[in-house]
């Protein structure tokens, strides 16, 4: 079954139960709690993260439509170790644990989907071990850009990819301090990978960013 097929089957499936809307920074689920329900986004975009035991956040993941979670916990019972929050306006259906899982084992095709995308954030997740073991922190932050690029790049008319992130959140996820960040940023500019400007961070070379992420010597 195509993609956009299978998701208006989930569309369709999930628009019977409840929709909710949430302004910007509301936690749908707090570290700890065992959600009642999981959630299906329709639009909007969720930040999935920890705390350390110094108070810095640590991003996990970022859903974005259409995306359904935390499926961890509806299939296994997962102790739930994450905060869920909005990070832009956010409306979402919330669903019975049990009738998504019911839903996924009468539908395979959209099982397999689902598998597809859960082995794509693995991929990613891969690379991010990766750099934390043996990478620079230059490597940490290229590949955050590059990751960061390939689901939420808006391709401008020159060429080059327009993320929302900053480096606030880029620490975040990388982590590594907000002031290493904002020097490695400076560096992977001095290279023409991004333009840094007030309005935000534009990619400029993402071919740069991969041999960086390599070990390439500049």
């Amino acid at each position: 079954m195509h993609e956009a097929a299978i998701r208006a089957q989930v569309r369709e499936a999930f628009s019977r139960y409840p929709k909710r809307s949430y302004d910007k920074g509301q936690i749908l689920v707090f570290s700890g709690e065992e959600p009642e329900h999981i959630f299906y986004m329709l639009n909007g975009k969720v930040r999935e993260y920890g705390i350390t035991y110094r108070g810095d956040e640590v991003v996990v993941n970022v859903f974005k439509p259409p995306a359904f979670f935390p499926m961890s916990w509806a299939l296994n019972r997962t102790p739930n170790n994450y905060f869920y929050r909005t990070e832009e306006p956010t409306e979402l259906h919330v669903v019975p644990a049990e009738a998504a899982v019911a839903f996924l084992q009468a539908n395979p095709e959209v099982t397999l989907d689902l598998l597809s995308r859960v082995y794509r954030g693995v991929d990613g997740l891969l690379g991010k071990t990766v750099q934390l073991m043996s990478g620079t922190a230059k490597s940490r932050l290229a590949h955050e850009v590059l990751i960061e690029c390939q689901r939420f790049g808006v391709k401008q008319t020159d060429g080059s990819l327009r993320l929302e992130a900053t480096e606030s959140d880029f620490a975040a996820r990388s982590g590594l301090a907000r002031e290493t960040v904002s020097r490695e940023m400076q560096k992977l500019k001095a290279e023409g990978c991004v333009d840094v400007t007030a309005e935000g961070v534009s990619v400029t070379d993402t071919a740069r960013l991969e041999a960086i992420i390599q070990g390439e010597p500049s």
